[in-house]
């Protein structure tokens, strides 16, 4: 599967991926701190685990960051 994140283009050995899929094999850790929007649209948390991401899909990871 072929999926763009972060408009980088990426490839994995699976044919489904969850959202929850997703960030645990690219962010494994401090999910808590991260929003995940799929063409142009907030996917919120309560979906990452039933939500099946598309090939043609455009995702976007954002991490919180402080700042002042």
């Amino acid at each position: 599967m072929e999926l763009k994140i972060n408009n980088q283009t990426k490839q994995f050995a699976t044919d489904s991926l969850t959202v929850q899929a997703l960030l645990d094999l690219e962010i494994p850790i401090k999910q808590n701190e991260i929003a995940v929007a799929i063409n142009n649209t907030v996917n919120p948390k309560s979906n990452w685990n039933s939500h099946l991401i598309q090939e043609t899909d455009d995702i976007l990871i954002i991490s919180a960051t402080q700042g002042g």
